[in-house]
């Protein structure tokens, strides 16, 4: 199923979020920048119709929630994009000034962030520097 672009940063005002995985190697605390869709299980197909349309090769997952007080919640299923080129090369350029309202306060933010977090690791940085200074402007891949 091909979604249109629009179709995509639609269901990413609702659905989707611009965050950082965190992690620890070696003692060394990491923020890597992801751009993450989440949506019940049932909806598992309509994210891999994002990945495809997107042509990432990332996995969609499904994750079992339990509730602080015991409840089974509804499964839910996530895509998950942190790699540096499929970041660098599809989800910016995706949303570059495309987003209105919260959702592009927090890609702005987030964009801001992955250049002044000191846990985020120096090739992310580089995403931050190139959106500054308009890498960004005219690309017309994502229209």
């Amino acid at each position: 199923m091909k979604l249109s672009y629009e179709y995509i940063r639609g269901l990413t005002d609702g659905e989707g979020t611009f965050t950082f995985s965190t992690n620890t190697v070696k003692g060394i605390k990491r923020r890597v920048p992801a751009f993450c869709i989440r949506m019940s299980v049932r909806d598992k197909e309509l994210i891999e119709g994002v990945r495809d349309s997107l042509n990432l090769k990332n996995n969609v997952y499904v994750y079992n929630y339990q509730g602080k007080d015991g409840s089974v919640r509804q499964s839910q299923a996530m895509l998950i994009v942190r790699e540096f080129s499929s970041l660098r090369d599809i989800v910016i350029p995706l949303f570059y000034k495309k987003l209105k309202g919260y959702k592009r306060i927090q890609f702005e933010e987030w964009i801001s962030n992955i250049g002044n977090d000191p846990f985020v690791p120096k090739t992310f940085k580089i995403l931050n520097s190139i959106y500054k200074n308009g890498y960004f402007d005219g690309n017309s891949k994502f229209e």
